[in-house]
């Protein structure tokens, strides 16, 4: 029997990735993907070009948006949701109000990174070009990318390490039991997004990941970019005992010349087609949606 595989955490122009929503979806067809969701940060823009383009090419796309969230004394809590209906009007606004915030922010992530260059005694970058090339919401990789053409950096690390982490400016965030909240009553379901980002600590993330379980997480992101196969093999010892769902992704933002690749993620990724069944599965029982 075929297996089939998913990847349910990519990322286009529509926030700070490279490629634009169809080419997303058509790089996923291309390495024979059965389903994909885009997981934009904060943004829903993308979701009806990777439906139509999934629609012509044979790829199953769901809806999904990765939301920045912080809880008590973490600050960088990523929670994906998927299902939702991505023309509610709440949601719609609350998004809206985060992407205006994330046009300024990278403006300001700018000037502070041309006070640094003017030290330095090179060039500004300038704003403007910077955001039409990006083709979409103007994210941070796409600042390094402009650093690299100048040959002011060797790569995006490099761009990472000596500008845009100096110069960074603090993202907003939703409070977590108001960011799940909002996917809820939109008719989707959240799961935690790869959960090493978060911490490292096995004990610190099974308070946390108890924690949001009586507050209504639906799942965990176990198939994920920054864990070896016996750290998967826990996700979802861990998520099973919760009776909490499986999800995963590569969490590709691009060139396919990276480290991670859509569909494969890093170290031959590979994500069954099982975990959007168990998607279809939550939703049917909550929403009465099509299994």
């Amino acid at each position: 029997m075929n297996m089939k595989w998913v990847d349910l955490h990519l990322h286009s122009t529509c926030s700070d990735g490279l490629y634009s929503p169809e080419e997303v979806v058509r790089r996923a067809a291309e390495v024979g993907l059965a389903a994909v969701a885009l997981a934009d940060h904060d943004n829903i823009d993308g979701i009806e070009a990777a439906m139509a383009a999934g629609a012509r090419l044979g790829v199953e796309v769901l809806s999904g948006v990765e939301l920045s969230v912080v809880w008590q004394g973490y600050n960088d809590i990523h929670l994906l949701g998927y299902g939702f209906d991505h023309h509610c009007p709440e949601l719609v606004e609350a998004l809206t109000s985060f992407q205006d915030f994330r046009e300024r922010r990278n403006e300001l992530i700018v000037e502070r990174v041309n006070e640094k260059l003017r030290t330095e005694g090179r060039a500004p970058l300038d704003f403007a070009e910077v955001a039409a090339r990006a083709g979409g919401t103007l994210g941070r990789p796409h600042i390094a990318m402009a650093l690299q053409e100048k040959g002011y950096v060797r790569g995006s690390e490099d761009a990472f390490q000596r500008y845009l982490i100096p110069c960074n400016v603090d993202k907003r965030a939703f409070p977590l039991d108001e960011a799940m909240a909002l996917i809820q009553r939109a008719g989707g379901i959240t799961v935690l997004a790869h959960p090493p980002f978060i911490t490292t600590d096995r004990t610190a993330f099974l308070t946390l990941l108890d924690t949001f379980a009586a507050m209504g997480l639906d799942g965990v992101e176990a198939y994920n970019s920054g864990s070896s196969l016996d750290d998967i093999d826990w996700y979802i010892t861990q998520a099973r005992r919760r009776g909490l769902i499986v999800t995963g992704g590569s969490d590709f933002h691009g060139p396919d010349t990276g480290i991670i690749a859509i569909g494969s993620g890093r170290g031959q990724l590979k994500i069954p087609y099982r975990c959007v069944e168990d998607i279809r599965q939550v939703l049917h029982r909550r929403y009465g949606t099509p299994a």
